[in-house]
């Protein structure tokens, strides 16, 4: 697997940002999961140089988002389908998708639409707690340390300051922000 400069830092965001933030990649992953999964489609769809699509796509199998099968014999030919890592950077995707259309829109509207295939309807998505169903938002969500968590690079303030937060019982909150 090919490490990087972000791949030790005690970070999630910056693990899954170390694969995921290339905008090639987020492009590349919104056509698969999409349907657009033979590697011409792929460079015709989005005007990058094939150079460039090898790369990411190798990248993307070596992770284990992808997985690469062969759909035809002769000539051979082969296409990407996302695995189940890869199947769920769906909610990422749609989470940046959202983002995009609410800030940056043109004077139409979104480019596209999310149907949920369960009640018929066109939806959005919500990030929610999982007990409550509460969506999240910075108001009222708050981080506290993690098992995983360390101070180092790329955690250097964050760190210390998730340290110093703790649950007080009472109210389920940190005792210090």
């Amino acid at each position: 697997m090919t490490r990087t400069p972000l791949a030790d830092v005690a970070c999630s965001i910056a693990r899954a940002t170390d694969l995921f933030g290339d905008a090639w990649t987020a492009l590349i992953m919104r056509d698969v999961l999409t349907g657009v999964t033979r590697f011409d489609d792929l460079a015709h769809d989005l005007g990058i140089s094939r150079k460039v699509l090898a790369a990411r796509l190798s990248r993307l199998v070596e992770e284990g988002v992808l997985v690469r099968e062969r759909y035809q014999e002769r000539p051979p030919r082969e296409h990407y389908r996302a695995t189940p890592k890869g199947e769920d950077l769906y909610p990422v995707l749609l989470a940046l998708m959202e983002w995009g259309d609410r800030w940056y829109a043109g004077p139409a509207g979104p480019p596209a639409r999310i149907r949920h295939l369960g009640c018929g309807l066109d939806t959005t998505p919500v990030s929610a707690c999982a007990h409550c169903g509460e969506p999240l938002t910075v108001g009222n969500t708050t981080q506290l340390p993690g098992p995983g968590g360390r101070t180092g690079t790329g955690t250097r303030v964050l760190g210390p300051l998730l340290a110093a937060r703790e649950d007080t019982p009472e109210t389920g909150r940190p005792a210090t922000v």
